[in-house]
């Protein structure tokens, strides 16, 4: 477990995620250029003796003598269990400009540690005690971002909600940017929406829709929204239920999740 985050520098993440200047870009121009998302699933220790009073302050340090030094890490954040299946889930999200920027940014961040903590016996303490909040099992994931997102606007001290769709790939459809412009850009309870497609991990198939909320409430509110929104666009019944028809093929399933950020931990 020693140095958990040393072997995974540049695979430590979200879904982003994406709430960040990472993805300032516009991402509905012709101009687009993915960014590329590292999405680690850590799991909190569950061995009784560990402290964790200690924990967000720890990660800080690590954030602030580190991460936030590391210029080609362009965003980042911790996503906390809200309502997911596991309650030990702990998303850590980094975002780079490029595939190439990965390993590059592991690099850096090898460096700026030994600056942080050049005594090898406090940079050693300082590590087993980060470590020691984790259990040794993780998963490590990278996506690409798509061309679909409502970047969030918000100053918020106080964790947003990230309520995070995992779909499987269908075998055709369409119809999902006349969707996505007419009904999700529109509704007002949606503060972000970000998308991104596998590039390394367990399933191929995995395309992934964030929608980041203020508070749990506003994603039943949305939810209504949409249904008022879709109606004022397919005014058409007939039309509206051949264009969901259509729509319905894009995905073959999916899978929720409900996370919140920590503040003091976003890039």
């Amino acid at each position: 477990m020693k140095l958990l985050k040393n072997v995974s520098f540049g695979m430590l993440v979200f879904l982003f995620m994406f709430t960040t200047k990472a993805t300032a870009q516009d991402a509905q121009t012709e101009e687009f250029q993915p960014v590329f998302l590292t999405v680690t699933t850590l799991h909190r220790s569950s061995d009784p003796n560990v402290d964790f009073t200690d924990w967000r302050k720890t990660e800080e340090e690590y954030y602030n003598k580190v991460t936030a030094k590391n210029n080609l890490i362009i965003g980042s954040g911790y996503y906390m269990h809200y309502f997911t299946p596991d309650d030990s889930e702990i998303l850590s999200v980094s975002v780079f400009n490029s595939w190439e920027d990965i390993e590059k940014a592991n690099e850096i961040t090898n460096k700026l540690v030994m600056e942080a903590w050049p005594d090898e016996a406090k940079r050693t303490a300082f590590f087993e005690k980060q470590n020691s909040y984790y259990a040794t099992k993780h998963s490590d994931e990278i996506y690409a971002s798509m061309n679909f997102s409502k970047q969030v606007k918000s100053d918020s001290k106080e964790p947003l909600i990230y309520y995070i769709k995992k779909n499987k790939a269908g075998t055709g459809g369409a119809g999902y940017r006349e969707y996505f412009d007419n009904v999700t850009m529109k509704n007002t309870f949606v503060k972000g929406f970000y998308t991104m497609r596998h590039r390394y991990g367990s399933n191929s198939q995995d395309l992934i829709e964030v929608s980041v909320y203020n508070n749990l409430a506003d994603i039943e509110k949305s939810f209504e929204e949409n249904g008022k929104l879709e109606d004022a666009h397919w005014t058409d019944k007939a039309k509206g239920e051949e264009f969901f028809k259509k729509y319905a093929k894009l995905f073959a399933g999916h899978g929720d999740a409900i996370y919140r950020n920590v503040p003091s931990l976003q890039k």
